[in-house]
């Protein structure tokens, strides 16, 4: 079980009063709570919340990460736990985007509607490989080679959103915007499904009830998944915001 300091990674400051999972929460549960609080949003200062393009590029660093600790990893143990922190994170951002993110740059940005529609489909090829790489076990064939693929194109994905899309869409937010919509795209994570789903539907309102039908199973799974020690290692590689 997770020690409840760890879930103030994100936090820039200790806050006061927040409400932390109760005690007997398990591991699956705070999870969640140690990558981004649900308090965070609400409790900080205005000035400490990050704007939608950090947010989205620190989801990107930690894939990143959880990619390399797996192809470097010889030990089973660690790789699925990894296995299993990627599929988790790169599920709930990538719903996430296409329901708050997505929308948003359609209406914001004048071509706004072509680079969603791209990156949605960039996202459903991403999901279809993610759906295979989870049925695999470390000991596979095809584990790494799985995991390789997808992450290819994922990198590939990573970069155009990285250097265009956000780069037009915090133009046309500015900063203000730009905050309430990381307060969005963080509190949509926590009712997203944690497994990919490649035949559930990428817009809303359709994606929402599909999203919020599957969710509750997944989260049932993930009290029954082994995650990463994070008490054993530094999260984000490291970093911090």
């Amino acid at each position: 079980m997770f020690r409840q300091q760890a879930r103030c990674v994100r936090i820039i400051k200790p806050l006061v009063g927040a409400r932390g999972p109760s005690p007997s929460c398990v591991l699956r549960r705070t999870y969640a709570e140690h990558h981004f609080p649900g308090n965070k949003a609400e409790s900080l200062e205005h000035s400490q919340i990050f704007k939608i393009s950090q947010a989205i590029q620190q989801d990107h660093d930690e894939l990143k990460d959880y990619y390399n600790r797996i192809v470097k990893s010889k030990d089973p143990d660690e790789q699925r736990r990894f296995q299993n922190a990627f599929i988790w994170e790169l599920a709930r951002h990538s719903i996430a985007e296409e329901l708050v993110v997505y929308p948003t740059l359609e209406k914001a940005v004048s071509d706004g509607t072509q680079r969603a529609d791209h990156d949605r489909a960039e996202h459903q090829k991403v999901k279809e490989q993610l759906y295979e790489f989870q049925k695999l076990n470390p000991g596979d064939e095809k584990f790494l080679p799985t995991l390789e693929g997808l992450f290819q194109d994922l990198k590939h994905h990573i970069k155009q959103e990285e250097e265009e899309d956000l780069l037009k869409l915090e133009d046309a937010l500015g900063l203000t915007q730009s905050k309430e919509l990381c307060q969005k795209f963080e509190k949509t994570k926590w009712f997203t499904p944690t497994r990919s789903h490649p035949s559930a539907p990428d817009k809303p309102p359709f994606e929402t009830v599909v999203g919020l039908m599957t969710a509750p199973i997944d989260k049932i799974r993930d009290l029954f998944t082994k995650f990463p020690d994070y008490e054993a290692i530094k999260p984000y590689g490291g970093k911090s915001p």
